[in-house]
């Protein structure tokens, strides 16, 4: 407990002072983290640990601190990636953690990433899109926020580590792919989230990788930790053990949950048989007791009772802030933002919009993520203002009224929109863990709902509330469509913000929304989607390679719906005057970006690079963005060059090859709003 002494120090005067079974604590999380108590199911049975070590609570929560009252109900991950906005994410991860803290815990689950492999995932709403250094970057910076601390400290823990692309089968799958694709989509942006966000913890995943558990894979110790440097500790998904020494030797340092494979028993007859060392046992337990110290739990313990309501207004604006800018507008043929008169009726349409149920679908049914398919939120949601409240407020404001339809009865709803001057209509898809969509078609009768607005009324507005890609076979029916994800408790004020141009849109898409399910990279055969089974393990093969998202598309010479990046504003911006050099060292990208509208507004200013043709890379990649907010005519130089660090650690420029390289030749640079639009293009060598 001396404070003067390193993490390191300390750690190994703990453990010196332990006995084995002390020790043995440490390699299971309930043991680690209740010291007191001695006995588990099954017999297990351990000696009290030794003096001073604290109590530790694990608590899920990539979008806030879940199946827990009185904290806020942050829009769900895929919304904050869609700010593209990294202090946002910072600042939501400090305040997700501080209410974790004032609950009684003090490890999150969180934040969670994957590569957005197939739109079909159960899981897409808690990650932070395709796009491995958007998703790395914006990992980083919510881990760093968690972890911000000094006085309420929080441990953060990247999930799941790695090639964890759906639900179906999930803890009997193996997901097979080539090194060079495991490294640059999959690998990447947990090597991104943990040399720029320095997590305590990785958490390894059910599945296996070319057939070998994750959580007994040789990738824990010879990537993870050896190639990119982890210095923390790995835990184990609930239930993703399925052996002590193939664990302990491979890299896992702890056991979630209760005492199964990690049991004294288990780890003693292993030691005795030879299978495992004391020289391992000891450093998984060091692992762990290192990060607890390093991280302030040893020196700044739980209070011993947590307070009732952890949600201040401070992180209620953080979460209207993150639907606000999180939320895209995909398409707007000038309706947006609505102006309505005094006078002027807005019929508000869906059952999601309002907070009484229907058919027991309401606006908390798409506050944040279900548990699974069918089931509560994971967010208690207990603040939510509903988007017809948050509507109705705004509109008084006006004059105009708002009159509200749940629209289960398809004929009533499009009655109602044809005596509104405006209708806006709701549509939802709900998805979760334990299960993956079937289809990316809206849920509750919506698209069919959609058409006859749309038809009832010229000026309908769509508001989606998604947590992945759907298709719109009304497109062309409606003059716009604004997508909200699950946009958390503040979802009726920044949803009517945005409506009504208070706010101007700038999110952009972090996955692409293609026109078809047929049109996706894991849509040629179900040996890649969902997997053939074979011997009870669903053999997953990923043979689309590096063609994830817009790298699939692009390479494929498939239009997608909306492209990766996309995202309009109620005002214009021109990309002007690009620059590029490269030396041995940088590459600098500088050009002139000009607000042409006449208000104020934001863009994401987005640079991808294409690799020289002998690297085979399939298409180009994103290697920056920058938010540049200007006023009506402002124009600003965005500089975003890429620096030494930012090639060597993002391996911006590299392709894997045995080993991370850069090759020599012309570069493809192009510079705009979105993946598929391209203001400026320029070539630079290297």
């Amino acid at each position: 407990m001396d404070v003067r002494k390193t993490p390191e120090k300390r750690a190994q005067a703990l453990l010196a002072a332990s006995t084995q079974h002390q020790k043995y604590r440490w390699l299971v999380e309930q043991p680690a983290n209740s010291p007191q108590q001695t006995e588990w199911q099954g017999g297990v049975v351990y000696p009290v640990q030794v003096p001073c070590t604290p109590t530790v609570v694990y608590s899920d929560g990539p979008d806030g601190v879940r199946f827990t009252p009185g904290v806020t109900a942050f829009p769900a991950t895929i919304a904050t990636a869609a700010t593209f906005n990294q202090p946002l994410a910072y600042v939501k991860g400090a305040a997700q953690a501080a209410e974790a803290f004032d609950k009684g815990k003090n490890v999150l689950l969180a934040p969670g990433l994957a590569s957005g492999r197939t739109p079909l995932s159960g899981r897409t709403p808690e990650y932070l899109g395709e796009d491995p250094l958007l998703t790395g970057l914006m990992a980083a910076a919510g881990t760093r926020g968690i972890q911000s601390s000094k006085t309420k400290p929080v441990l953060a823990t990247l999930k799941h580590y790695v090639a964890n692309e759906q639900e179906l089968d999930r803890q009997t799958s193996s997901s097979n792919a080539d090194e060079r694709t495991l490294r640059q989509i999959y690998d990447l942006p947990f090597e991104i989230a943990v040399d720029r966000g320095a997590p305590e913890s990785v958490m390894c995943s059910y599945n296996q990788i070319n057939h070998v558990y994750a959580c007994e894979n040789e990738r824990l110790n010879k990537v993870l930790k050896q190639d990119v440097g982890f210095d923390g500790y790995v835990m184990s998904d609930f239930g993703s053990v399925h052996s002590t020494a193939p664990s302990l030797v491979n890299g896992l340092d702890q056991e979630l949950n209760r005492p199964i494979w990690f049991t004294p028993a288990r780890l003693d007859e292993a030691l005795a048989a030879g299978q495992i060392t004391q020289k391992q046992i000891d450093a998984a337990a060091f692992r762990v007791v290192r990060s607890y110290i390093r991280g302030g739990l040893f020196d700044h313990p739980l209070a011993a009772t947590p307070v009732e309501d952890a949600s201040t207004p401070v992180h209620k604006a953080i979460a209207r802030t993150t639907a606000e800018q999180g939320s895209v507008l995909l398409k707007n043929n000038g309706l947006l933002p609505l102006k309505p008169r005094k006078g002027d009726q807005i019929a508000v349409i869906g059952a999601t919009a309002s907070s009484t149920p229907t058919d027991g679908i309401s606006a908390n049914s798409v506050c944040s993520l279900p548990w699974r398919f069918g089931s509560p939120t994971t967010l208690q949601c207990e603040d939510l203002v509903s988007p017809e409240d948050g509507i109705r407020t705004r509109a008084s404001k006006n004059g105009a009224t708002v009159a509200f339809n749940n629209g289960s009865d398809v004929a009533s709803a499009a009655a109602a929109a044809a005596s509104a001057d405006v209708a806006v209509v709701f549509a939802y898809v709900r998805m979760g863990e334990f299960n993956d969509l079937t289809d990316l078609r809206l849920q509750g009768n919506g698209d069919a709902l959609v058409s006859a607005v749309a038809a009832a009324n010229p000026r309908t507005v769509v508001v989606l509330q998604t947590g992945s890609a759907v298709e719109m076979p009304w497109l062309a029916q409606v003059p716009a469509v604004l997508e909200t994800w699950y946009a958390g408790e503040q979802m009726g004020p920044a949803i009517a913000s945005l409506l009504f141009g208070d706010t101007n849109p700038s999110g952009k898409l972090p996955m692409t929304f293609p026109k078809s399910l047929s049109d996706t990279p894991t849509s040629r055969s179900i040996a890649q989607y969902p997997g053939v089974v074979v011997d009870g393990i669903r053999q997953v093969d990923y043979n689309e390679g590096l063609k994830v998202g817009y790298r699939w598309y692009e390479s494929e010479g498939i239009d997608p719906l909306f492209a990766f990046g996309h995202g309009l504003s109620y005002t214009t911006f021109k990309y002007a005057q690009l620059k590029v050099s490269a030396s041995r060292n940088d590459v600098r990208i500088k050009f002139r970006l000009t607000n042409t509208g006449r208000r104020v507004g934001t863009e994401v200013a987005q640079a991808y690079v294409s690799l020289p043709a002998s690297t085979g890379e399939p298409s180009k990649r994103l290697v920056g963005f920058e938010r540049v907010t200007l006023a009506p005519g402002q124009s600003r130089t965005v500089d975003l060059t890429l620096s030494r660090d930012d090639l060597a650690d993002l391996h911006l420029l590299q392709y894997w090859d045995g080993r991370w390289k850069t090759a020599s030749g012309q570069y493809g640079l192009e510079v705009g709003g979105s993946s598929d639009t391209a203001a400026l293009r320029a070539t630079f060598r290297r």
